[in-house]
């Protein structure tokens, strides 16, 4: 299928419901309070009559329900506290996946050599940023990019799914758009598509407007895309060199708003997808926090008759070291003075302590985490096997996310070899690599000492497999190595005497 022709809008409107949802699931995962605020409505000025908003029907009662839906009222200064879990939500996620690099295996000697330098190249990082971004907006696609003035071999690039329209056929991706805006200017609008396709990729630059894409226009005519008019053919295509589609889609979880569309069921969904209203109630539960705290400080109520003159024009002062305080023009009874009073609010650090925790627990709770892997919850597990134990919710979590990755992650390690053999030449045999993930937990050396130790004293296992226990990273030529020096410490290095001629 071409690239569009006509002057179409642009995203696809079959798009705007998933699109909609990435734009408030970014919104919550940025951390800004900005952007918050000009999402739910409440970055307007005034007093707004909330009781007819709240009761209204449509978008705009909608978004009045929420607390950042709330305007500031006129003279009043911002002072909505914003807690960034949604940040610390995907960034969790993206350690869980990738905090030790996945290990990949070929068959071929020159590939796996070849696939090492590819991996060592910045891959782990691409890999942990993609998870992140997959987390926040539901799905993210890895595709094999390079560039000849920038290095020698291709990398994995992660595009995010708010910048790209797919085609999905029986749950799996069949073609993607990848849309970027160059430049606006004046109600123009430039994009650059690039469309993927089975052994190929199309290029194509539009000039439009901000809900219509425009009409086509050579490459050569923007400066982003210059350099592509040079490597594409006369029908605006490169070859990829990968018989199959060169990009991998990696969905986050099952959708759950769009299981029902058949263009949108496969997208993938959030974490923070159902927990926006309780990240929203735990903001208003700070804010109130950090409200009583502004109230709750001290203040001195003091006499005019103590304040001292600063001068004409410059008001009058008391200066109890340099406190909060404040004048009151009032009449003392007769043989009486007027006293010091000090105004204390009470502070409820506790019951907003309670609520937030009790929030933040939900909303982790929802999203598929325990508490251990943040940070909070009772005592810290010691032993690996307590790690497992108190974070199992995320370790469930974690091993539904590789399902999805681990097929999604050895396809694009396959198209990554195959390009860098169209390209760059070499002798690598492309193929699709078997893809593991490292544990998440490493077992405490002591822990892992000791029960090698008991094993040893038992005579239950023999060196080789104690060795390979206490180093499951090691290959079998390590192992061996390792083996015959223990051997030789231990004196029981000896050779066979049969083979040694010892006996006639």
């Amino acid at each position: 299928m071409p690239l569009p022709t006509g002057n179409v809008p642009w995203p696809p409107p079959h798009l705007k419901p998933a699109l909609d949802s990435m734009r408030t699931w970014d919104t919550w995962w940025s951390g800004d309070p900005d952007r918050l605020e000009s999402l739910y409505g409440g970055a307007a000025g005034g007093m707004p009559d909330l009781k007819g908003w709240t009761l209204e029907g449509g978008m705009r009662g909608r978004l009045a329900r929420w607390w950042w839906g709330t305007p500031t009222g006129a003279g009043e200064r911002r002072t909505k506290v914003h807690v960034p879990i949604a940040g610390d939500l995907c960034a969790g996620s993206a350690d869980l996946l990738f905090s030790e690099p996945p290990k990949f295996t070929v068959d071929d000697e020159r590939t796996t050599t070849r696939l090492d330098e590819l991996v060592d190249d910045g891959m782990l990082a691409t890999l942990q940023t993609a998870a992140e971004v997959g987390a926040a907006l539901g799905g993210v696609y890895l595709r094999p990019v390079y560039d000849m003035g920038i290095a020698d071999r291709p990398w994995l690039d992660a595009v995010h799914a708010d910048r790209a329209v797919p085609e999905f056929a029986w749950g799996r991706l069949a073609a993607v758009t990848f849309w970027r805006i160059l430049h606006e200017e004046d109600g123009q609008v430039w994009r650059h598509l690039e469309r993927h396709e089975p052994g190929r990729i199309l290029h194509g630059l539009y000039q439009g407007t901000a809900g219509k894409l425009g009409r086509p226009v050579p490459l050569e005519d923007h400066p982003a895309t210059a350099g592509l008019a040079a490597v594409v053919n006369d029908e605006s295509f490169v070859e990829t060199g990968y018989d199959g589609l060169d990009v991998a889609h990696v969905p986050n979880q099952l959708s759950r708003k769009w299981r029902a569309n058949a263009a949108l069921k496969d997208l993938g969904r959030s974490d923070l997808d159902g927990v926006e209203t309780l990240m929203d109630q735990l903001d208003e539960t700070y804010s109130s926090w950090m409200r009583d705290i502004r109230l709750g400080k001290g203040r001195i109520l003091v006499p005019d008759s103590y304040l001292q003159a600063n001068g004409p024009g410059r008001g009058a002062s008391w200066n109890p070291d340099q406190e909060a305080f404040a004048g009151v023009n009032a009449l003392a009874r007769p043989g009486e003075g007027m006293s010091l009073t000090v105004a204390q609010f009470q502070i409820r650090v506790q019951e907003h302590k309670e609520t937030a925790e009790d929030l933040v627990n939900q909303i982790l709770r929802s999203a598929g985490y325990s508490n251990q892997t943040f940070g909070l919850g009772g005592d810290v597990a010691v032993t690996a096997t307590e790690v497992v134990s108190k974070e199992r919710r995320s370790m469930t979590t974690r091993g539904r996310k590789i399902l999805r990755w681990r097929p999604a992650l050895a396809h694009a390690v396959e198209a990554l070899l195959a390009v860098d053999l169209a390209v760059f030449g070499g002798q690598v045999k492309p193929q699709r690599p078997t893809v593991e993930f490292e544990d998440s937990v490493q077992e405490d050396p002591l822990a892992l000492a000791n029960t090698v130790d008991v094993l040893r004293r038992a005579q239950a296992a023999s060196t080789d497999t104690l060795v390979r226990m206490a180093h499951p990273e090691w290959d079998d030529t390590m192992v061996q190595a390792e083996v015959d020096r223990i051997r030789q410490e231990q004196g029981m290095a000896l050779e066979d005497p049969m083979q040694a001629g010892f006996l006639p």
